[in-house]
């Protein structure tokens, strides 16, 4: 026997013993965690904790605003959607449950209706199968209102505006829309007409007005998305001219932009219309017509003591006057300074008025808080303005009579213009008066040539009537009546103005002309 292999068979036999054993474990352990991953798999897939669906909404837009509706999509990844029931929740709390259809849409929607959203697909055959989805934040925000700025809002006449539209809270793929505010004095309200360039919106927030000579109202609001969603409009912001438009015109008495509490204000229109309401726009913004707080007679608001500081200006169907910065002043002294702006070149003469008195004589005069040089008798006389005189203007006595407390009036600001608005101005108002005189003598004039044809034509029927003539000599009669009247069928043919200053004037007159059937 051989003592080396007596001694190593034991060995080898140990050693494969051990091998056979490892691997034994090995396969039982594959086994045992391929079992525990399909029981695990199982579980999510009962408890639904696998989120095999996907929720989507459209459209899919950040804020959505109150009134708008939504579709809820449940896709159940690549699965026949018809095999599949359907539920969705807000906030874990189910408000459809078991549809058939994976989509659902919404009502109008609110601001409670904000929320995190989630949809379960529940298998038809196999009711315990059930697919979470993931969830998705929906913000319902109010419609918002775009507030809108002017800048300047006191512009010299032909100035440019600048209009600036802003949203809260600003979102990407606004498109802004520009409105100019019309009044419509029979139905008490404002109607808004698009202005030029802006029919399907600018990308720009901003709009510029070019040119701008008269009082104005302007509104904007913003849309986006497809199809359209609007914000409200803005509230109505105002573009102020003081400078005097002979169409229409606000005047104010007393004369002067400050007046006390307890005085009573009048304030009226004067133009080409024959219908006019004041208005006035207080430090709030708030608008609101002389009906309101006055009582309108005709062209002229009488607000009594009812007056409050505010811009005020007159309306008509067409157009706005003049704006005046009025300021109600609840002290002892008031700034007298002109309502209208004043002519670059003229003089201007200010003054500082007492309750009690007409001026206050011991006074001090700022502009801009800076002191001034002391005025004569209570008066300060700014001669041949210019552009640097315009300011902020304000008094204030030196010394307090008895009985009074309050010797600083408030700021008042004092405007200059242009000569050539100033030129502009007279020269309309010229023309206006020229216009009426010519067609005041102009209608005269057709007055005459009608009577003188009238008679001409009756003299030549008379004739008639008296004579048996030939034909020959007829017609030569007739042939002699007609240059009166082809004279004024000629100037009516080549003299246009002459006819409309006859409509436009609106006289009645006892005759009627057709120019049409005499076009030459």
């Amino acid at each position: 026997m051989n003592p080396n292999r007596d001694t190593s068979s034991p060995v080898r036999l140990r050693s494969v013993s051990h091998e056979q054993s490892v691997r034994v474990d090995a396969r039982m352990g594959h086994t045992l965690f391929g079992v525990l991953g399909i029981f695990l798999l199982n579980i999510l897939l009962d408890c639904g904790d696998a989120q095999d669906a996907l929720l989507h909404i459209e459209p899919n837009w950040s804020p959505l605003f109150t009134g708008k509706k939504v579709t809820f999509i449940c896709d159940s990844r690549g699965e026949n959607n018809a095999d599949w029931n359907y539920s969705f929740s807000r906030n874990d709390r189910f408000f459809s449950t078991n549809g058939t259809s994976n989509r659902y849409k919404s009502s109008s929607l609110t601001t409670g209706d904000s929320g995190e959203y989630q949809c379960v697909a529940h298998h038809k055959i196999h009711p315990d199968v059930r697919r979470g989805s993931n969830k998705v934040s929906l913000t319902v925000s109010n419609v918002p209102r775009p507030v809108l700025t002017v800048s300047p809002s006191w512009p010299s006449p032909g100035d440019s505006v600048t209009l600036t539209c802003t949203v809260v809270p600003p979102s990407a793929g606004w498109r802004f829309f520009w409105y100019k505010a019309l009044h419509k004095l029979s139905l008490s309200y404002y109607t808004y007409d698009l202005l030029p360039g802006s029919t399907t919106g600018t990308e720009q927030d901003s709009y510029v007005l070019h040119g701008q000579t008269h009082t104005a109202g302007y509104v904007c609001r913003a849309g986006g998305g497809d199809p359209v969603i609007y914000t409200r409009y803005s509230y109505r912001t105002f573009v102020w001219s003081g400078g005097v438009n002979p169409a229409a015109s606000l005047t104010v008495s007393p004369q002067r932009l400050q007046h006390f509490r307890t005085e009573s204000l009048s304030l009226s229109c004067e133009g080409n219309s024959t219908e006019w309401r004041v208005m006035r726009a207080d430090e709030d913004g708030f608008v609101s017509s002389c009906s309101s707080w006055g009582r309108m007679n005709r062209s002229t608001c009488n607000a009594g003591d009812r007056a409050r500081s505010a811009v005020y200006w007159c309306e008509s169907a067409t157009q706005s006057s003049n704006a005046a910065n009025i300021t109600i002043h609840s002290g002892d002294v008031v700034l007298v300074s002109p309502v209208h702006p004043v002519a670059e070149g003229h003089s201007v003469t200010l003054g500082c008025k007492l309750r009690t008195e007409n001026l206050l004589y011991n006074v001090d005069f700022y502009r801009n808080d800076q002191l001034l040089p002391n005025g004569v008798r209570g008066e300060l006389l700014l001669s041949a303005v210019t552009k640097s005189h315009e300011g902020f203007y304000k008094c204030r006595g030196r010394t307090s009579p008895r009985g009074l407390d309050t010797l600083t009036s408030a700021e008042s600001w004092l405007s200059v213009k242009d000569p050539e608005e100033a030129a502009s101005s007279s020269v309309s108002l010229v023309l206006l008066v020229v216009g009426l005189v010519s067609g005041v003598l102009l209608i005269i004039l057709l007055l005459l040539f009608l009577c003188r044809y009238r008679r001409s034509k009756a003299s030549g029927l008379s004739r008639c009537q008296r004579t048996n003539q030939s034909p020959a000599t007829d017609h030569m009669i007739h042939q002699g009546e007609t240059p009166d009247a082809a004279l004024l069928f000629f100037m009516l043919r080549y003299n246009p103005d002459l006819f409309n200053n006859v409509l436009t004037l609106n006289m009645s007159l006892s005759f009627q002309i057709n120019p049409a059937s005499h076009i030459l």
